[in-house]
């Protein structure tokens, strides 16, 4: 693996939102208005740490946690990739930051992960997704299994 940047100077309920793919600025700037926007019900007002800086150009999933969480209790990161430039909804990566030597018994990560270490989501079910894990309302299987359930794998919103 690579090393890659420090993420810093970000609020600890904040989503992390890392870009990884940089052919497409336009598609980018679309990303981030979309994640700039209000979200729920109320609406809420967004929290969203964006991390661009090409040293992050084509990082796989797992250099983005390994780099990305060093000593953060941070559940979830987001993914901002080639496949999310692509897409007409900008459907990012979410991707769980919990490993097998984080649960006291393998059970937990097997449910955590039943539906994968990583599933896609709309920019607004971003900040649904970090606001649930973060206060432990819901578990990322959860949403995972709703991504997994949709006939585009994408988590949309419950």
């Amino acid at each position: 693996m690579r090393t890659l940047p420090v993420v810093t100077e970000h609020e600890e309920f904040e989503a992390l939102v890392v870009r990884t793919d940089y052919r497409d600025d336009a598609s980018w700037q679309a990303v981030a208005a979309e994640l700039a926007k209000p979200w729920g019900d109320r609406p809420y007002e967004p929290y969203v740490h964006l991390v661009d800086d090409p040293a992050w150009a084509d990082a796989t999933a797992d250099e983005v946690v390994a780099a990305a969480c060093t000593g953060e209790h941070r559940s979830v990161v987001f993914l901002a990739d080639r496949t999310t430039m692509q897409s007409a909804d900008h459907a990012l990566l979410a991707v769980t930051t919990i490993q097998r030597s984080d649960c006291e018994e393998d059970e937990d990560y097997d449910l955590t992960t039943a539906n994968g270490r990583e599933f896609r989501t709309l920019p607004v079910g971003v900040h649904e997704i970090h606001a649930n894990l973060s206060i432990a309302n819901l578990g990322f299987e959860e949403f995972a299994a709703a991504a997994h359930d949709d006939p585009e794998g994408i988590y949309r919103s419950f």
